[in-house]
């Protein structure tokens, strides 16, 4: 009896280290969208609601990628990871860019609400465009998995090679993040044009070219995580930026918007949510967005300003 009772207790802590192993997973892709929209409110003031759709055109871009160059006989793992990455984080980066220069900026004079506006269609551009343009866009597509696909027992966790690759990749690229924005002198131009607009112009740096580079940066972000999407599901299709979108706005709100360490916070918030919807919900984890969501709700009721509030000389 005994026995059955440290086996039981054995598989249930297996099984709760895997939900976990999860939810990071989860939370690293939250973070680098939300990180993206905390960005944009940093040196613009402005929610680009077409950052999620943003995301599923890079996911897409590599897959188009993996599919040329295996149509002219590339085959090796490693050389078609690496291409595909380059080529959506070089492709979003150059479109946030265009998006920065040729809507957002011109409507700095606007109101706010033109702003949203704009870019909540331009995201349904985006999305039906893959739809419609893609070959059979409007079917879900298998993304290649091209990491490796053995794993580790560590106790009771059987840690996927993959995953833990993924999740160092993420780690890596939020602390590069901060190390550029803490270290370099790009870095300072950015956080002076979060600060104060007026005065960073006094000091001689380029605004507009300080916006382009900074929606590069959180476009470049939100197609890694599109990617790190379709390596993890091993599938994407047109809308998976909605949801994504919603969520990784809902982190960067909750977290406290203007706050890159906020926005992190915000992601694996989320994704705690939604691993103990479900796993510890007695109804099916279908609804653990639900579940996750109306937390939120409540959290952004009790904290309005987010969990760090964010003040003005520590913006981005």
């Amino acid at each position: 009896m005994r026995r059955r009772r440290a086996g039981i207790a054995s598989m249930n802590l297996g099984l709760l280290a895997q939900y976990i192993m999860n939810g990071l997973m989860l939370g690293m892709m939250y973070a680098l969208v939300a990180v993206g929209f905390t960005l944009f409110f940093g040196v613009l003031d402005v929610i680009k609601f077409s950052h999620g759709d943003v995301l599923t055109v890079g996911a897409f871009a590599a897959l188009a990628t993996f599919v040329g160059l295996r149509s002219i006989g590339i085959v090796s793992s490693p050389i078609l990871l690496i291409a595909m990455v380059v080529v959506a984080i070089v492709g979003m980066a150059g479109l946030g860019m265009l998006i920065a220069r040729y809507l957002v900026l011109p409507l700095r004079s606007a109101p706010a609400l033109n702003t949203l506006l704009i870019t909540l269609m331009l995201g349904t551009v985006l999305r039906e465009s893959v739809r419609l343009l893609y070959p059979q866009g409007a079917n879900p597509k298998p993304f290649p998995a091209l990491l490796p696909s053995s794993s580790i027992n560590l106790g009771q966790l059987n840690l996927r090679l993959d995953n833990a690759i993924m999740l160092a990749a993420g780690a890596l690229v939020i602390v590069g993040l901060q190390l550029l924005l803490n270290r370099t002198k790009l870095g300072l131009a950015i956080r002076a044009v979060a600060q104060d607009e007026e005065t960073a112009r006094t000091m001689g740096i380029n605004f507009t070219a300080i916006v382009l580079i900074t929606f590069a940066i959180g476009s470049a972000l939100a197609a890694i995580a599109g990617v790190m999407n379709g390596l993890y599901y091993n599938e994407i299709n047109f809308s998976i930026g909605l949801l994504l979108g919603v969520i990784g706005f809902s982190a960067a709100i909750i977290g406290g918007l203007g706050s890159i360490y906020g926005a992190i916070l915000g992601g694996f918030l989320f994704a705690g949510l939604q691993t103990i919807g479900a796993v510890a919900l007695p109804f099916a984890s279908a609804y653990k967005d639900v579940f996750a969501f109306a937390v939120v709700i409540a959290l952004m009721a009790w904290r309005p300003t987010g969990l760090i509030r964010e003040k003005i000389s520590e913006r981005v």
